[in-house]
C-alpha cells in the first residue's frame, strides 16, 4: 500500500513538473502556425496584386497574340503558386483534424464539465483552423480568377486568328498611285536606318562586328568540315552508283535537307549571338536581321528540299521519277515561291517596325499571293514525265486538281479583299508543304530502315558489319532502335515548326510542354510523363542493381563459401524476386502513383484469382515452398511420376528437369507439391544398385553365388561398406533367379556399373560353363501372298482355262459314277 501511494505521487509530480514544457511546445506550435498563416497571406496578397495588373494588361493587349501568350504563362504560373499556398497548409490541418478527434466532442448538457485546458486547446484548436481554411478559401478563389483570365484569353485569340482570316479589305487603295510613293518612302527609311546602323558599326563597334563575324565563321566552317568528314556519305548522293537502293535515295533526301539546313540555322542563330552579346545590334536594326536570316534558312531548306527529292543532276538518286529538265523547272518556282513568300514576310516586319499606312501592307501582300497562286497553277500543268513513244505526260489528276484549286483560292481571296486568308494559305503551301515533305521522307526512311535487312543495307550497317561482331540478328535489332529514334526525333523536331505554322506562339508549346511534363488529368487520374519516365529509369536502375548484386552475391560471396549449388540457386531466386519487386514498388511510387489507390486493384486481382487464376497461384505458392523447404536442389536425381532426370532450374511457376535423352521437361511446381516425388541424391549420392541373372536348373548355386560375389567386389566403384550382397532370390519358370545388390558413392554412376557387371558375369559364366537360359519361342509361318498377275488377259484366260477344266473334271466324275452303278448289277445266269 505504502508503494503504490509513492508510486502515485511520483506521477503527479512529473505531471505537474512537465504541465510548463507541455505549454510551451503548444505555444511553439501555435507561433509556428501564425507565422505560416502570416506568409501564405501575404503571399495571396502579392498574387492578387500581380493578377490585378495582369487583367488590366489583358485589356490593352487585346490586338496583341504574342503579349496574350505572354500573359498567359505568367497567369498559368501563378495559379500554381496559388494552389501551392493552399496546400502548403495540408500537414497542418492533418494535425489538427486528429488532435480535435482525439479531444473528443464537448460535454452535452448534464453531463460533468470537461477540464478547463482541454477547453481552451479546442478553442484554439478551431480558431486555428477557421484562419487557415480562410486563407485557402482566398488562395482557391484567386486561382478560379486566374483561370477565368486564362479562358478569357483563349476566347481573344481564338477570335483575333478568325478576324485576321476573314477580314475584308478595299483594294481601292492599296492599288492607288499612292500606294508606290508610300512604298518608296518606305525603303528610302529602311536604306537610311541600315546605313546609319553600319557607319555607327564601322566608326565604334568595329573590333566587336569583325570578332562576331570571325566566330560565326569560325563556327560555320566547324560545322562544313566536320559535317561533311562525318556524315558526307550520308547526305551526299554518290555519283558513280548507277542505281541506288530506295532505302539510300530516301535518307539521302532526308538528311541533305535536314543536316545542311540545321548546320545554317545554327550559323545564323551564332552571328545573331555574338552581334547581341558585343552590343552590336541596335534594337530596330536587330528586328530586320532576325526576320532577314528567318528568311534566308526557309528559302535555303525549302531549295535544298527540292534538290534532294528531284536532284536535277544525278536522275538515278530522284524520289520522284521526272525528267530533268522539268525537275530543274521544279526547283526554280519552288524556290521562287519561297523567295516570295519570305520576302513578302521580312517587308511585313519592316511595316510593322517602321509604321508603314495600311494600304502598303495590303499591296504588298496582294502582290506575293497573287504570285503564289500563279506559280501553284503553272506547277500543276507542267507535264513533268515523258512516256516511251516521247509524249510528255501530266501529273496525277488528284495533285494536278489540287495545286490549281490552291491556286485559283488564292488569287480568287486577294483579289475579293481577303488578303489575310490568301496570306495564310500561301504561307501553309510554302513553308508547312516544306515541313511535311521533308517529315514525310523521313518517316519513309525510318520504316525502310525498321525492315529485316535494311540497317544492314546503310553505310552504317555496312560499317558495322565490317568493324563489329554483330550478326544480321543484333543489326535488325538495332534497325529497330534507329528508325524509332528517327520517328521520336521527326516528332519532336517538326511538330513545333507546324504549330507555329499554324498561328500558335511559342508560349503556346512551352505550356504544353509543361502540362505534358507536370500531368495530364483525365477525370480524377493525372497522368505525369516526367513521372512515368521517371518511375521507369528508377525501375531500370533498380532491376540492373538486382541483377549485379545477384552475381556478386552467387559468383564472390557463396561459391568462395563452397555453399551448395542447390542452396546458392534459392538464394539467388530469392534474391532476384526481393530485388525486383522492391524496384517496382520503388519504380511506382517514383511515376507518382499513390501505392494506397492499389487497394481496389488488389481487390480485382484477388477475385480474379478466385476464379481464373487458381492454377497460376498455386504453382507460385508450390515455387516458394519448394525453394523454402528445398525437398530436391539444382543437380538432384529426381522421379516425379513417369519423368526422371536431373533438376537443371527452379523457378516460381515451373521446374526444369532434364532427362537422361537430353530432353527438358517442365513440371509445375503444384504437380511437384501434391504427389510423391523420389530424389536419388536428397542427402547424398549414396545409393544401391540391383542387378539381376538367372541361370539354368542343375547348375551349382554355391558356384554360381561365389561368382557373383566376387564380381562385385572387384568392380572399383562398389563400396566396401556397406558390402555388396548376392540374394538367392527365385526358383523361376526357366531359370534359377540371382540378385546382385551393391551400393555406390555416386548413384549417376549405376548405368555404368551396371554395365561393367553385366559384362563380367557374362565373361565368367562361359569360362565356367554355366548356362544362363532363355525362354523358347514359338515359329510362326507366314503365308506368302500369291503375287498380283502383270497382265489382265493373261489373268482372264486363266481363269477360263481353270472353269473349263473344272468342268470337265465334274462330267468325267459324273461318268465314272454312273458306269459303276451299271457295274454293280448282278450277271444274269
Amino acid at each position: 500500500m505504502l508503494f503504490r501511494l509513492l508510486r502515485l505521487i511520483l506521477v503527479f509530480m512529473l505531471v505537474v513538473s512537465a504541465q510548463p514544457s507541455f505549454d510551451a511546445m503548444a505555444q511553439a506550435i501555435g507561433q509556428g502556425s501564425a507565422q505560416l498563416i502570416a506568409d501564405q497571406q501575404k503571399v495571396v496578397q502579392d498574387l492578387t496584386a500581380k493578377t490585378d495588373g495582369l487583367e488590366k494588361k489583358v485589356t490593352d493587349d487585346a490586338e496583341d497574340d504574342a503579349a496574350l501568350v505572354d500573359i498567359r504563362l505568367q497567369l498559368e504560373d501563378m495559379s500554381r503558386a496559388a494552389l501551392n499556398s493552399a496546400l502548403a497548409f495540408r500537414s497542418r490541418l492533418t494535425d489538427i483534424n486528429n488532435r480535435i478527434e482525439v479531444l473528443g466532442p464537448p460535454p452535452a448538457q448534464g453531463q460533468p464539465p470537461e477540464p478547463a485546458i482541454v477547453t481552451n486547446e479546442r478553442g484554439a484548436l478551431a480558431a486555428e483552423k477557421a484562419e487557415i481554411n480562410a486563407v485557402i478559401a482566398g488562395a482557391q478563389n484567386l486561382s478560379i480568377r486566374i483561370n477565368g483570365l486564362i479562358d478569357r484569353i483563349g476566347i481573344m485569340r481564338s477570335e483575333l486568328f478568325r478576324n485576321v482570316l476573314t477580314k475584308r479589305y478595299e483594294l481601292t487603295d492599296a492599288l492607288s498611285p499612292q500606294a508606290f510613293s508610300d512604298a518608296h518612302d518606305q525603303f528610302t527609311g529602311l536604306y537610311k536606318a541600315v546605313v546609319s546602323w553600319l557607319s555607327f558599326a564601322f566608326k565604334f563597334k568595329l573590333q566587336a562586328v569583325l570578332a562576331a563575324a570571325l566566330m560565326a565563321l569560325g563556327l560555320a566552317a566547324v560545322l562544313l568540315v566536320g559535317g561533311r568528314r562525318l556524315f558526307g556519305r550520308i547526305f551526299e548522293p554518290d555519283p558513280s552508283i548507277e542505281e541506288p537502293s530506295y532505302l539510300s535515295r530516301l535518307s539521302v533526301a532526308f538528311w541533305s535537307t535536314l543536316l545542311p539546313s540545321a548546320a545554317l540555322t545554327v550559323f545564323l542563330a551564332s552571328t545573331v549571338f555574338f552581334f547581341n552579346y558585343y552590343n552590336v545590334l541596335r534594337g530596330d536594326i536587330g528586328v530586320f536581321l532576325n526576320a532577314l536570316l528567318a528568311v534566308i534558312a526557309v528559302v535555303f531548306c525549302v531549295n535544298r528540299l527540292t534538290n534532294a527529292a528531284l536532284e536535277p543532276r544525278l536522275p538515278n538518286w530522284r524520289l520522284i521519277p521526272v525528267a530533268t529538265g522539268p525537275a530543274r523547272w521544279l526547283v526554280r518556282l519552288t524556290t521562287a515561291m519561297a523567295v516570295v513568300i519570305g520576302f513578302n514576310n521580312f517587308l511585313a516586319v519592316v511595316n510593322d517596325k517602321m509604321g508603314s499606312p495600311l494600304s502598303l501592307t495590303i499591296a504588298r501582300s496582294f502582290v506575293a499571293t497573287i504570285i503564289v497562286g500563279v506559280i501553284l497553277i503553272l506547277m500543276a500543268l507542267l507535264k513533268p514525265f515523258r512516256a516511251r513513244d516521247g509524249t510528255w505526260r501530266p501529273w496525277p489528276a488528284w495533285l494536278r486538281v489540287t495545286a490549281v484549286a490552291l491556286g485559283l483560292f488564292t488569287i480568287a481571296a486577294a483579289l475579293l479583299g481577303y488578303i489575310g486568308l490568301a496570306l495564310f494559305v500561301s504561307l501553309q503551301v510554302v513553308v508547312t508543304g516544306t515541313v511535311l515533305v521533308t517529315a514525310y521522307i523521313g518517316f519513309l526512311s525510318a520504316r525502310a530502315i525498321g525492315e529485316e535487312g535494311g540497317f544492314a543495307d546503310t553505310s552504317i550497317g555496312r560499317w558495322l558489319t565490317t568493324n563489329s561482331s554483330y550478326d544480321e540478328t543484333a543489326l535488325d535489332q538495332l534497325g529497330l532502335v534507329v528508325s524509332i529514334a528517327i520517328n521520336l526525333m521527326i516528332v519532336l523536331v517538326f511538330l513545333p515548326l507546324i504549330l507555329l505554322m499554324w498561328g500558335f506562339q511559342p508560349g503556346d508549346i512551352q505550356a504544353w510542354a509543361y502540362k505534358l511534363a507536370t500531368g495530364v488529368t483525365i477525370g480524377s487520374v493525372t497522368i505525369s510523363f516526367t513521372g512515368i519516365l521517371s518511375g521507369i529509369v528508377v525501375f531500370v536502375i533498380g532491376y540492373f542493381l538486382t541483377r549485379w548484386f545477384q552475381g556478386w552475391l552467387d559468383g564472390s560471396v557463396m561459391a568462395r563459401g563452397r555453399v551448395d549449388p542447390g542452396v546458392r540457386n534459392s538464394i539467388r531466386l530469392a534474391v532476384g524476386y526481393a530485388g525486383v519487386a522492391i524496384a517496382g514498388l520503388v519504380g511506382v511510387s517514383a511515376a507518382g502513383i499513390d501505392l494506397s489507390n492499389l487497394a481496389l486493384v488488389a481487390g480485382a486481382l484477388s477475385l480474379g484469382i478466385g476464379f481464373g487464376l487458381q492454377n497460376v497461384v498455386s504453382n507460385f505458392v508450390s515455387g516458394l515452398i519448394l525453394l523454402a523447404e528445398r525437398p530436391f536442389k539444382v543437380g538432384d536425381w529426381i522421379v516425379a511420376g513417369d519423368t526422371t532426370g536431373t533438376v537443371r532450374k527452379i523457378s516460381v511457376r515451373a521446374t526444369e528437369i532434364e532427362t537422361f535423352q537430353r530432353q527438358s521437361v517442365i513440371l509445375p511446381n503444384s504437380n511437384l507439391i501434391n504427389n510423391a516425388v523420389g530424389n536419388w541424391t536428397h542427402r547424398n549420392k549414396l545409393g544401391r544398385v540391383d542387378i539381376k541373372v538367372g541361370v539354368a536348373y542343375g547348375s551349382d548355386v554355391k558356384r554360381v553365388h561365389a561368382l557373383l560375389l566376387d564380381i562385385a567386389r572387384s568392380h572399383p566403384l562398389v563400396l566396401k561398406n556397406p558390402e555388396p550382397f548376392v540374394l538367392f532370390a527365385n526358383f523361376g519358370a526357366a531359370a534359377l533367379e540371382f540378385e546382385i545388390r551393391v551400393f555406390l558413392a555416386d548413384i549417376l554412376n549405376g548405368n555404368i556399373v551396371q554395365n561393367d557387371i553385366r559384362f563380367a558375369i557374362f565373361d565368367e559364366f562361359n569360362s565356367e560353363h554355366i548356362e544362363i537360359p532363355s525362354t523358347p519361342r514359338a515359329v510362326v509361318e507366314t503365308k506368302k501372298p500369291e503375287a498380283w498377275p502383270l497382265d489382265d488377259d493373261k489373268m482372264e484366260a486363266d481363269f477360263a482355262d481353270k472353269e473349263q477344266a473344272e468342268a470337265e473334271a465334274a462330267v468325267e466324275k459324273a461318268r465314272l459314277a454312273k458306269s459303276r452303278r451299271k457295274g454293280s448289277k448282278p450277271d444274269p445266269d
